[in-house]
Formats: C-alpha cells, structure tokens, sequence
C-alpha cells in the first residue's frame, strides 16, 4: 500500500492549499478516529499540540471536528514540543496524538504528524491505511457518541517535569550561562524555564511568536542569531531549538556551531564509556558524514545508517534494541528518555557532559575532523520529475564514476518540499565542489 498525502514526517505543505486546507484536515481527523476506533471501545482520547503557527489555530478546529465527529475525546495542549506530544499521548493513555507543526519550515507551511499509543510516530504501513480512508465514506459516530473537546492547562509543565529527569540526579547548572534560542516557536516558554529550574542563568532568544515569526532568522536553521547572543553576552554555550523543539544545535562559547553528528559522537562516546550504549551502536541516516562512522570505529562502536527521517532512525533502533540515534540536522533521539527526537533533552545531556567534565563547551562540541561535504537543494515545480530524466540520469552516472572510491555521493527527493538534495563527501574539495555542481546544474535544468 502506497503513500500519496504522507511524507516522511506526516503530511506537510504550504497552510490553506491543499493539502493543508481545513477540509482536508477535518477528513484526516475523521480517518485518524475511526482508524484508532476499529476495536469498537467505549472510550477513546487523542491529544493534540501545535506549534505557534497562525495558521495552528485553523488546523487544529478543524482536526478537531473531524476526530469527535467519529466519537474522539479530544485533549487540546496549545503550544508544546513534538516529543512532548510524543510523551504525553503514552502518558495520558491516549489512543492517538496529534502534532500540528511544519518543524523548522517557515510559517506559511504546516503540517500534522501522528503518534500511536505507544507515543511513537505512525509506521508507513499505518499511514498508509490511514489515508486510504479517505477515499472512501469514514463511519461517523451516532448523534449521542460524539467526542468531546476541552483544554489541558498542564500538558507543557508535565512535559517540562518529565524531561528534567532526563538530566543526571544530583547535577546542577549553577553558574552557566545559556543561551537558549527558540525559534518563536512551541518551546519558547518550555526550554527557557526548564533551563532556569536547572539552576542555569538563561539568556533566551526566539521566545516572542506572532504567528508568522516562527524560524524567521532565529532557531536551528539559522544559529548566526544565537551565536550573535552567545558572544554578546559572554555566555558558555547557546542552544538553537528549531519550531517544534524535536532538533537541536549547539554552539560553544566561541558562536562556533556543532551540528547533530558532533553532538550523536560526544553522546555515543561517552555513553559506551559508563556502559549505557545499547549494542555498541548508533544509529544515524545516510546524511551522516563519514567522519562520525571513522570515529566510532575507531572506539569498537558500529554505525547503522538509514534513509533519511528520524521516523526510519526510531524503527531501526526498536528493531535493534539501541537506545540512541538521529540525525546530521539536530534529531537526537534518545529512547531512554524519549518517543522522538527532543532538541531540549539532548541539549541537557550535552550540558550534563560540561558539568561532569567541567570542560568548555568547545572542548566537547568538535568530537571529530569531518570529511568535506557540500549539500545543494535544487526546487523542482509541481508536477515535475526530474530524477526521471534521462539527462540527469546520465550527468550522475558520471559523477559517481568520478567520486568513486574517493568519497560518496547522495541524489535523493525531499520528503517534505519540492526539492531535490544532492549531497558528496570527497577529501578532494576542488572535485567535491565539481561533482555537486555538475549534478545540480543538470537537475535544475530539468525541474
């Protein structure tokens, strides 16, 4: 059973088009209901968070509808991290949780992702199912088994309660100075005060959302902003969430950025140490730059790598009993702790290490020399195919006969945009830079 409408982190697109629109959301939330309904039990809850999005509101009345016109008790969190919603769909004994976010894309894009009750995120084969109800008429409830729907006032400071426990018994963060940028976006009271209860003094960035300043030059995708604030105010590290909180970078004291490899290498390394490294093994995709596999190697550990997604990150590590993964753009997931990626969890296990080592974040933030890698994303226009091309085909034949043996090359789709990625590693950067561009040319010439 093929997906159509589910990308590889939900359903995702430009707010008030399809299929972002309030319709198609309302038909999602009836799908998604009577999906999680088919035992035919008398009670059934779904909580759903969001992000700070304008467009939140909209998606969220209409999911809403949608999952009590099929006999859903809906639990509205407001504004709350992804792996909150994660944590709280198992905790709250939900059948179903909801997210309503577009992570660190700007604001004009929206998108929902679902979570089982197990409080992991859907598998292909449950979207799949899910979105072929679709096409069909959804059974509604009778008139007196409608849902209900009302407001969860302590969903965040449960999840802001649960995640300090992640952070080592008897630490503290007495005398750092942090800055924590939240991109405007669903941590922006989450992160600044767990931080503060901590015992951290807490500069925070990116916690004044409008509705359309979400990742606006601030977040993971833009961590200039934190750095900026790092050395302003002579803090010893910042912390750069992006729009749902599920990633994460991290920057020294310098404003130097380290990127989710470093921060997997520090953990993996330092987790093998005291034993807690489940099979040796991280588990990370194949965006991952080879300098993280040559340094787990060069420890006994082993890296597992898998397409691009931390859903696919998660399935790898149940499937294999490991306990920790993620992802080069700031997914840590850590399912000691968490369901999902958490952005504020894994910066809490870096700033235990600071702690415990009483070593500068920059001692700690570069765990190993990367291979070169240059990444270009390439927009394509609706409807087009250009991977199908025989042209592109050709040009990267070619390029993988010159890279060969001399580094590795990656051409894949985006999941969740219009765009292709083309991604090498090559020591060789004069032939890097060559192969990208070459490759690149030819996919934008045909998208």
């Amino acid at each position: 059973m093929t997906r159509k409408l589910f990308g590889t982190d939900g359903v995702r697109g430009r707010a008030n088009a399809w299929p972002m629109t309030a319709e198609l959301a309302l038909k999602l939330g009836a799908a998604a209901g009577r999906y999680f309904r088919r035992d035919g039990g008398a009670t059934h809850r779904v909580v759903i968070g969001k992000d700070t999005r304008l467009s939140g509101y909209m998606l969220e009345n209409a999911l809403t509808a949608g999952l009590t016109s099929t006999g859903m008790n809906v639990l509205l969190l407001g504004p709350v991290p992804t792996p909150g919603v994660g944590f709280l769909t198992r905790s709250m004994r939900a059948d179903l949780g909801v997210m309503i976010s577009a992570s660190h894309n700007p604001h004009h894009d929206n998108g929902i992702k679902f979570f089982g009750p197990d409080g992991f995120k859907l598998s292909d084969q449950a979207e799949a199912e899910i979105e072929a109800m679709l096409e069909g008429e959804i059974r509604l409830a009778q008139a007196q088994n409608i849902g209900r729907a009302k407001r969860i006032e302590d969903g965040r400071g449960r999840y802001q309660e649960y995640v300090k426990t992640s952070f080592p018994a008897g630490l503290r963060l007495d005398g750092l100075k942090v800055v924590v940028d939240c991109a405007n976006g669903a941590a922006y009271r989450a992160a600044p005060e767990v931080l503060w209860e901590l015992g951290a003094e807490v500069i925070p960035v990116g916690v004044s959302p409008n509705g359309t300043n979400i990742n606006e030059n601030c977040g993971s995708t833009h961590p200039e902003t934190a750095a900026e604030a790092v050395i302003t105010h002579g803090a010893d590290v910042g912390i750069a969430l992006d729009g749902d909180a599920d990633r994460v970078m991290i920057l020294d004291e310098r404003g130097v950025v380290a990127d989710g490899d470093q921060v997997m290498a520090l953990l993996a390394a330092r987790w093998a140490e005291d034993g807690r490294l489940k099979g040796g093994t991280l588990v990370a995709t194949v965006m991952s730059n080879l300098g993280l596999e040559r340094f787990l190697t060069a420890r006994g550990l082993r890296l597992e790598r898998t397409a691009v997604g931390d859903r696919y990150v998660v399935e790898a590590m149940r499937k294999g009993g490991y306990n920790l993964g993620g992802e080069q753009s700031g997914h840590i997931v850590m399912t000691d702790y968490a369901t999902t990626g958490d952005g504020l969890a894994a910066a809490l296990q870096f700033l235990a290490e600071m702690v415990r080592s009483g070593r500068k974040a920059s001692q700690l933030a570069r765990q190993f020399d990367t291979v070169p890698q240059m990444l270009k994303n390439v927009r394509f226009t609706d409807g087009a195919k250009p991977l199908d091309s025989e042209a592109v085909q050709a040009v990267i034949a070619a390029n993988e006969a010159r890279i060969d043996g001399k580094g590795r090359l990656l051409i894949r789709k985006s999941g969740t945009e219009p765009l292709i990625r083309v991604m090498a590693e090559c020591e060789d950067e004069a032939l890097l830079t060559s192969v990208v561009d070459e490759i690149a040319g030819a996919v934008a010439a045909a998208g």
